[in-house]
């Protein structure tokens, strides 16, 4: 129903029953509402966006590197002591470069051991790139304006090398804690890695399987549907909540072309509601409007009261938030009275675990 013809409407409803515009308007704005709401509620999205082939389930990889350019927040090491597999990693950098140093001298406040993680594609060639993460290994107090020296990466211990990753250093924001410290002691670097050999890449075949992200059998029977309705019946069938197994009778092209097709497909994704918490930082992000129901939450000196009716004023370290507030309107309290990040994320898994917060909780 178009703008133009809802005005229309409006004003032939208003002169067939003068000062009754707003009863006309009225009208059709509730007939807007009750024709457009489904749709506008109606989530669709790719299957290629809710999915992956059972052949391209990504590949970790790992290494151990160093991180330079710090501001005297690296691995504590001096003469020799400390932080040793930190020296000892500066000293046969050095001798690569021909650079003899002996450990007893070097100090490595400028200086972290770092470990390197990442998950690629199987289905990346060489000289593509993805994202890393960096972690901490010796008693460096922070990475942040860091470098990561080339790290090799492998995906099997003992394996060559496959990619290697170096660059600088990203970070959130430092949350303070109740210590008054923060923590940054891990950090990523986006397309921070360099793929230099090929990996081990599965063939697909016409009975393959298609991989849900997030398992879920409404979602699945809905993508066996779509797929049935484009490609013919007995196309897809499901198997359990995070696969759909694929079952095509011409594949004279190839798959590709056919895995194409499928993941250009559009489903209505039923909406789960989730809540997530990054424990480095305190972010809450909530997916829709979702309230939580009553309950008490002590954890350490923090004590969170969901639906009070008390009157006095809260004692120090007492929260309280009213009944049927949001996730929004908790965590807003909590980081009003400067809770720490794992706090913020303990606090939301009880509540989920004692049934007041009818959301999954992931913490990450």
């Amino acid at each position: 129903m178009t703008t133009r013809l809802v005005l229309w409407l409006i004003r032939g409803i208003s002169t067939a029953l003068p000062g009754r515009q707003n009863i006309a308007a009225g009208l059709i704005g509730l007939l807007l509402l009750a024709g457009l709401t489904p749709r506008l509620r109606a989530q669709q999205v790719r299957v290629g966006d809710l999915t992956i082939t059972e052949s391209n389930v990504p590949i970790r990889v790992v290494g151990y590197g160093l991180v330079v350019g710090l501001d005297g927040t690296g691995d504590r090491a001096i003469g020799g002591f400390g932080a040793r597999h930190t020296v000892q990693s500066v000293v046969n950098l050095l001798r690569n470069f021909g650079v003899e140093v002996p450990a007893e001298v070097l100090r490595t406040r400028n200086v972290a051991a770092v470990l390197v993680t990442a998950e690629a594609s199987a289905y990346l060639r060489p000289g593509g790139r993805f994202e890393v993460q960096v972690a901490s290994m010796g008693d460096a107090q922070s990475l942040r304006g860091g470098v990561l020296w080339s790290t090799p990466l492998v995906y099997d211990p003992g394996s060559p090398p496959v990619a290697t990753a170096q660059g600088s250093l990203m970070m959130s924001e430092g949350v303070a804690t109740r210590g008054g410290y923060s923590v940054e002691t891990s950090a990523r670097i986006p397309d921070g890695a360099l793929l230099l050999a090929a990996l081990p890449r599965p063939s697909i075949t016409p009975d393959s399987r298609l991989l849900l992200r997030e398992p879920n059998m409404g979602n699945a029977l809905k993508i066996a549907d779509a797929i049935n309705a484009e490609m013919g019946a007995n196309t897809a069938r499901v198997e359990d909540p995070g696969s759909v197994v694929l079952t095509v009778a011409d594949t004279a092209a190839g798959m590709a072309p056919v895995l194409g097709r499928i993941a250009a497909l559009r489903i209505d994704r039923e909406a789960v509601a989730q809540v997530l918490v990054d424990t480095r930082d305190g972010t809450v992000v909530v997916g829709g409007e979702v309230t939580v129901g009553p309950g008490v939450v002590s954890h350490g000196g923090l004590t969170l009261t969901i639906g009070s009716t008390r009157t006095e004023e809260p004692t120090p370290g007492e929260v309280r938030v009213a009944q049927g507030a949001s996730v929004q309107d908790v965590a807003a309290a909590l980081h009003a009275v400067g809770a720490p990040a794992p706090v913020i994320a303990a606090i939301f898994e009880s509540l989920h675990k004692v049934g007041a917060l009818a959301a999954e909780v992931k913490v990450r």
